[in-house]
This record gives structure tokens, sequence and C-alpha cells, in this order.
């Protein structure tokens, strides 16, 4: 890998004022995947939990063959790997499936069945942060599709940041979009969803700890319902 620009606060800093004036949602993101393809080249990388296909197609519009990183927790819905085959099979994507280093079942023989009901936090940084930490140390910059609407916790979401918990600059191409921007971007360009949308599902999970939404809830209600809990740490 070619290093042309080395990743820095600064750097993340100057990249979100420039883009921060684009007034159309789906032109900022498509610049900012743009700027960050250009920058970083093959240490570009995004993530994707396999709600939907979305951050996917509008990276590999500007980024083509993209690595999309996918955590395979062991504990999905058979509707996300599908939606993740589905995705990968139609996009012009690199997919990376990453794998936490233990099965659910040698999990389960270390700590006892069911650790996401006694302490999910752990069990959210054994499957999903500390996998996911390691996956990205091969590259400097990493995307992500959260956005400012989705919760209070993500309100103050930038479209390019420092991830100082990792040493890398941190791609929110969508944070400036709404539901309602997403709704239409996916139908015009017949972007994949995860059909567990069509049943009430809000925010997509591991299985265990996502449930359908209620009219009126919030989208990510759903997500460790009555843990208290609302990030499973990889944002915060």
């Amino acid at each position: 890998m070619t290093i042309a620009v080395r990743p820095t606060p600064e750097l993340a800093a100057a990249a979100d004022a420039q883009f921060e004036g684009i007034a159309d949602p789906v032109e900022q993101a498509l610049e900012v995947l743009r700027w960050a393809g250009d920058t970083f080249d093959a240490g570009f990388a995004i993530t994707s939990s396999m709600a939907d296909g979305l951050l996917a197609h509008l990276a590999s519009r500007v980024v083509p063959g993209v690595h999309v990183v996918f955590l395979n927790t062991g504990y999905h819905f058979a509707e996300t790997i599908g939606t993740r085959d589905w995705i990968s099979s139609v996009l012009p994507i690199t997919l990376v499936d990453v794998a936490p280093p233990q099965t659910v079942a040698e999990q389960d023989l270390s700590f006892g069945p069911r650790l996401y009901e006694r302490d999910p936090d752990l069990c959210c940084s054994l499957r999903k942060v500390k996998p996911l930490a390691e996956a990205l140390a091969g590259y400097l910059a990493w995307g992500s599709g959260i956005r400012r609407d989705e919760s209070p916790t993500r309100a103050a979401t930038r479209l390019v940041d420092w991830d100082a918990k990792r040493g890398m600059v941190k791609i929110n191409p969508m944070a400036a979009w709404t539901q309602d921007v997403v709704d239409a971007y996916i139908a015009e360009h017949q972007v994949p969803v995860n059909p567990l949308f069509e049943i009430g599902y809000g925010s997509i999970g591991c299985e265990p700890c996502t449930r359908p939404v209620a009219p009126g809830e919030d989208a990510r209600a759903g997500r460790w319902a009555g843990k208290g809990k609302i990030e499973c740490g990889i944002h915060s």
C-alpha cells in the first residue's frame, strides 16, 4: 500500500469543514466517499451491518471494489446473512467477512451460555468491537452508515471525524441524511434491503438482542430492549 497522506485529526477536521457545506445529501455523501477513496486508496474500507446495501451502493459508485467489512457475529438472523450474500453478488464490492476468534459454542464454554443476556456489553466487545478493531488495523480510514437522526448519541456525528480509539480517520458520509432521503435513494436505485424491515424491525443487530419496534417507537428501541443499552461500542 502506498500511503500518500498520513491520517491525522487535522486532516479529518479540514475535510469535515470542506464537505459540511454541500447542501444536497446524496452529493455530499458521494463527495465524502470519493475523497476517502482518493486520499487513502486501498487503506479505506467501509463497514456494513447488512441492514441494507445503501452505504455499499454509495461507496461502490465512487470507489469500485471498495472493501466492505461485515462482522459475522454468529448470532445474525438468516435474513441478514442472505442480505449480505445478495449485496455482495450485485454490487462491485470486496466483501471482508470477519468472525470473532471464538465460535458461539466456544464462547459459551468460556463465559457460560447466553452471555448477551447477562453481560451484553461484554458480548458486544467479544463479538463486535474487538474483532472490528483487529480487522481495521490494516486500514487508514473506515466508513460507517450512521446518521444524526438515528439516536441522541449520534446527533453530533461528523461527516469526517478522527477515531482516536483506533488512530484512524472515520468517514460518516450519510451523517446528515434523514429517513426520507434514505427511502428515496433506496427506491430510486433499487438498493437491497434486509426483509426484516417489512415485518416491523426498525434497526437490525444480532437476533437474540433485537426485536421489532411498536408504532411510534424510536427505530433503535428494539436493540437491547430493557437493558439500558443503545450502542454496541463500535461508534462510542
